[in-house]
């Protein structure tokens, strides 16, 4: 679990100015917006009273901080959070405190830009070994003589 510093500003909590993503990335407090919002589903009066739930709205495409190809592949694993202007949007309503819904919503954003930061190894071909191939042919011939052995003219006079 990722453990943001939660520094007291007046009344209201706020992250750090820049909250490290990635090795080599570290994301500027200003391109994310939050957003609180009333949670929907079972809490009684708390849910009707008190907006808990987070929205986390971040920009790809004007982001600063995130370099091109994080950029393009963060959009890729983000998949239908991406609206189609490139924004991403990530809600987060699975705990009943506003303080632990913020640190989630920016928790998933960190592991989404972490997953983009990596990139994809190469595939190289390979080819089949020798051995794999004997032992393919082999289970073929001997599904084959089942085959052949199920059909004949069995006479049962």
């Amino acid at each position: 679990m990722l453990s943001l510093p939660v520094v007291e500003r007046g009344s209201e909590p706020y992250t750090p100015p820049m909250i490290n993503m990635a090795p080599g990335i570290a994301l500027d407090e200003n391109e994310i917006e939050l957003t609180f919002i009333r949670a929907s589903g079972p809490g009684g009066q708390n849910v009707n009273k008190v907006a808990t739930a987070v929205q986390l709205r971040f920009d790809i495409p004007r982001s600063a901080s995130l370099p091109m190809s994080v950029r393009e592949r963060l959009r890729v694993l983000a998949g239908k959070r991406v609206s189609r202007d490139g924004v991403l949007v990530i809600t987060a309503h699975r705990f009943r405190s506003q303080e632990q819904n913020r640190r989630d919503a920016i928790e998933r954003l960190t592991v989404l830009i972490r997953e983009a930061a990596t990139p994809r190894k190469t595939r190289r071909p390979t080819r089949p070994t020798r051995a794999s191939r004997q032992r393919r042919l082999e289970g073929k011939r001997r599904r084959g003589e089942i085959k052949r052995g199920r059909s004949g003219g069995h006479d049962f006079t």
